[in-house]
C-alpha cells in the first residue's frame, strides 16, 4: 500500500470519498439487519434509504472540512470534527425518516446507522494515522542527542511536532542522569553507544553540548568516529535563547571540529594597536581573507574602513553586511571599486583617503588557474602588490601588511612564485633608509572555509553521494580557519618593525586522505575500498594538479624567531637588493603584458623567487 503515499492528493480524496460511502452503506444493511435481527436485503423504498445515507453525508461532511484534513497529522481536533459531522447527518436523516415514514423502514434505522458509521470513519482516521506514522517511522532519521542538559533538553521539545527526526534517547556523562529520563526519553550512557546504535538502527547523532570546550568536543568525536551515524552539531547558546530549534537549526560540525586542534588565540592588544581611531584600507575586500580582515577590522573601532574590490558583487555583499554590523556613527565604511592592477586609481585612493594602514588581500590564489591564465596573475599578484607599495610610499601610510602563503616558500607554480616576488618587493624596499612604512608579510597554509578549501568540496561530494577527490594518497597541507588567518595579519602587522616575515606555529600538517576518511565517516557513512566494495563512499586519486607540491613549507630557511605572540614566528628570507629586483621587475611586466608564460618562468627562476624547475 505504499503507492498510495506517491497519488496526486485529489486521488487521495476521492478515496477517502469512496471510502466513507462505502463505510456509510455499510453501516446502513448492519443498522437494517440489526432492527430487523436478521441477515438483510434491501427491498421496495428500503432502496432509496440506501441512496439517501451517501448523498446527505457528503455535503456535510464536505462542510466541516474532513476532506481537507491530512490523515498523517490527524489528530482529536480532526476526530471531534467527525463527531460533529456524523451528528449533523444523523440528526437530518432521522429527522428525513421521521417526516416521510416509509413503509419498511425502521425509524430507529436513523439512530443505528449514523452511530454505526461514526464508528466506522473514526475507526478509520485512526488507523489511517496509525499507518502513516508507522510509515514515516521507517523513514525518519532516527536520532539520539549527545548531552541530556538544558541544550539538549529544549532541541527534544523543539523536534515534538517534526516528523523528519524521530528521537530515540539522550548520551550523557552524568552517571547520575543516566538511566533516568527526560520527558519519557531515556537517557543513556557514552559506553553504551555502540549497542544503542546497531540494536536501534540510529542514523543521526546530535551534539547539543554549546558550551563544552574544544578539547571536549574533539574528545568525543573521535570516540564516534567508527559509528555509521551522522553526527551533527546545534548552534551555540546565543542561537538556542531564542527559543526556536528547529531541523534547519541542525548543522554538520564545524571546521574546527575537523581541523582537530583548538584555534589560536588572539592577543586583544595587538588587534587594537593599528586599528583603533585609524583609517584603515582593506585591497580584496570581498574575498574570503579581505571580508575577515574588514570585519574583525571593525570590531577594533577604525574611524574609516576603505573597502577595495576589484568585483561589483562581492564589494555589495560585503559592504551590505557591514553595515548591518555597525553601531550608528562607530565608523564610516567606504566601498571603492577599483582594481590594484590600476596604479593612478591606487594612487587616489591613498591620497585622497589618507590611509594610516593598509592591509592587500586582493590576489589571485587558485594554483591551475594561475598556471593557465600567468600573464595575468602575475599582473594582480606582482604588480598589484607594487602599485600598492608605490601608493603607500608616495603618501606615507604608516603600516602595510600583505597577506601571503605558504605556496611562496620553494614554489613549484607560477602563483606561489608571484608570491614570493610580492614578498621580496616589499622586503627591498623596507631595506631601504628612512622608509616611511613599515611592510611586513604574513605567511600562512591553506584556509578552511574559503572559496577552493577542500571542506566544502568534500562536503559536497559526500552529500551527492561520492566519489569524493582527492589528488594523492600522501599529499598533506597545513590549515587555518578563517578568522584565525585574519587575526594573524592584524598582529602580525602590529608587531612589524619593517620587512618581516611572519607565519603561525600551525603544529602537525594534515594529511587529506586522512581528512576525507574523518569526513566520511562523521557524515555516517563508510569507505569504500577493496576491503570493503560494499560501503558507501569511495575516494578517487586524480593525480597532483599542475604546479602542485605533495607538502606545503612555511620556511625557506630554518631559523625562525620568536615573538611576543606564543603562536607566531618571524622568518628571516634572503632577499634581493632594489636594484637588481626592479631590473627582473621591468623584464616580468613585458613578459606578463605578452602573455609568454615560458618568460614569465624563466624570469621567476632568475629573480630568485625558490622556483623549482
Amino acid at each position: 500500500m505504499d503507492h498510495l503515499l506517491h497519488w496526486p492528493r485529489a486521488a487521495k480524496r476521492l478515496f477517502v470519498v469512496v471510502l466513507d460511502a462505502c463505510m456509510g452503506l455499510l453501516a446502513m444493511w448492519l443498522a437494517f439487519s440489526l432492527r430487523l435481527e436478521m441477515l438483510h436485503w434491501p427491498e421496495g423504498l428500503q432502496w432509496p434509504v440506501y441512496a439517501m445515507g451517501p448523498v446527505l453525508a457528503f455535503p456535510i461532511f464536505v462542510k466541516l472540512g474532513l476532506y481537507r484534513a491530512i490523515f498523517r497529522y490527524t489528530g482529536i481536533t480532526a476526530l471531534i470534527a467527525t463527531g460533529k459531522a456524523v451528528a449533523w447527518y444523523g440528526a437530518l436523516l432521522l429527522a428525513v425518516l421521521l417526516i416521510v415514514q416509509w413503509e419498511g423502514v425502521p425509524r430507529s434505522v436513523g439512530i443505528l446507522q449514523p452511530l454505526i458509521l461514526l464508528l466506522m470513519v473514526g475507526s478509520s482516521r485512526a488507523l489511517g494515522w496509525l499507518w502513516l506514522a508507522g510509515h514515516s517511522h521507517s523513514t525518519r532519521h532516527r536520532l539520539l542527542i549527545y548531552g541530556a542538559g538544558h541544550a539538549g533538553a529544549q532541541t527534544a521539545a523543539g523536534l515534538s511536532g517534526t516528523q523528519y527526526y524521530l528521537l530515540q534517547g539522550f548520551i550523557d556523562d552524568d552517571p547520575e542522569k543516566v538511566g533516568r529520563s527526560i520527558n519519557g526519553v531515556p537517557v543513556y550512557a557514552p559506553s553504551a553507544l555502540p549497542l544503542l546504535v546497531q540494536r536501534l538502527g540510529t542514523t543521526d547523532l546530535l551534539l547539543a553540548l554549546p558550551s563544552a570546550t574544544r578539547q571536549r568536543r574533539h574528545q568525543i568525536i573521535d570516540n564516534l568516529r567508527e559509528l555509521p551515524v551522522r553526527i551533527r552539531t546545534l548552534p551555540g547558546l546565543t542561537d538556542l535563547a531564542s527559543g526556536r530549534v528547529t531541523v534547519t537549526d541542525f548543522q554538520d560540525l564545524d571546521i574546527e571540529d575537523l581541523l582537530g586542534r583548538e584555534p589560536v588565540a588572539p592577543d586583544p592588544e595587538l588587534l587594537r594597536r593599528n586599528l583603533a581611531g585609524k583609517t584603515v584600507l582593506v585591497t580584496g575586500a570581498g574575498g574570503s581573507i579581505g571580508s575577515e580582515l574588514c570585519r574583525q577590522i571593525l570590531g577594533q573601532g577604525p574611524t574609516q574602513l576603505l573597502l577595495v574590490d576589484h568585483s561589483e558583487y562581492a564589494l555589495y555583499s560585503i559592504h551590505q553586511e557591514l553595515q548591518a554590523l555597525l553601531p550608528h556613527n562607530a565608523c564610516t565604511l567606504v566601498p571603492l571599486l577599483a582594481s590594484v592592477t590600476n596604479p593612478q586609481r591606487m594612487a587616489d585612493l591613498c591620497r585622497t583617503y589618507r590611509p594610516d594602514s593598509i592591509y592587500h588581500a586582493a590576489a589571485y590564489k587558485h594554483v591551475p588557474m594561475v598556471e593557465a591564465n600567468a600573464g595575468e596573475g602575475i599582473s594582480n599578484n606582482v604588480f598589484g602588490t607594487l602599485n600598492m607599495v608605490r601608493a603607500a610610499l608616495e603618501y606615507k601610510v604608516a603600516h602595510f601588511v600583505l597577506v601571503s602563503t605558504d605556496k611562496a616558500v620553494r614554489p613549484t607554480n607560477i602563483m606561489g612564485a608571484s608570491k614570493r616576488m610580492a614578498e621580496m618587493i616589499l622586503q627591498a624596499v623596507a631595506a631601504a633608509p628612512h622608509c616611511p612604512t613599515r611592510f611586513s608579510m604574513v605567511r600562512f597554509g591553506n584556509v578552511l572555509g574559503s572559496s577552493g578549501s577542500v571542506i566544502p568540496l568534500f562536503r559536497r561530494q559526500i552529500a551527492a553521494g561520492g566519489p569524493v577527490t582527492v589528488t594523492h594518497p600522501e599529499v598533506t597541507r597545513y590549515f587555518m580557519t578563517i578568522p584565525e588567518a585574519a587575526q594573524l595579519v592584524l598582529q602580525a602587522g602590529a608587531m612589524a618593525q619593517g620587512g618581516d616575515v611572519f607565519l603561525l606555529d600551525m603544529g602537525q600538517p594534515i594529511q587529506i586522505l586522512a581528512l576525507a576518511r574523518r569526513m566520511v565517516a562523521l557524515s555516517g557513512r563508510s569507505v569504500r575500498d577493496a576491503e570493503h566494495p560494499n560501503a558507501d563512499i569511495e575516494i578517487v586519486f586524480t593525480g597532483l594538479r599542475p604546479g602542485e607540491k605533495l607538502y606545503e613549507e612555511l620556511l625557506i630557511g630554518n631559523n625562525p624567531l620568536p615573538t611576543s605572540h606564543p603562536r607566531i614566528l618571524r622568518a628571516q628570507e634572503k632577499f634581493p637588493p632594489w636594484s637588481t629586483l626592479s631590473h627582473e621587475l621591468d623584464g616580468l611586466w613585458d613578459a606578463a603584458q605578452r602573455g609568454d608564460t615560458l618568460a614569465i618562468r624563466q624570469i621567476l627562476l632568475r629573480a630568485d623567487t625558490g622556483l623549482q624547475h
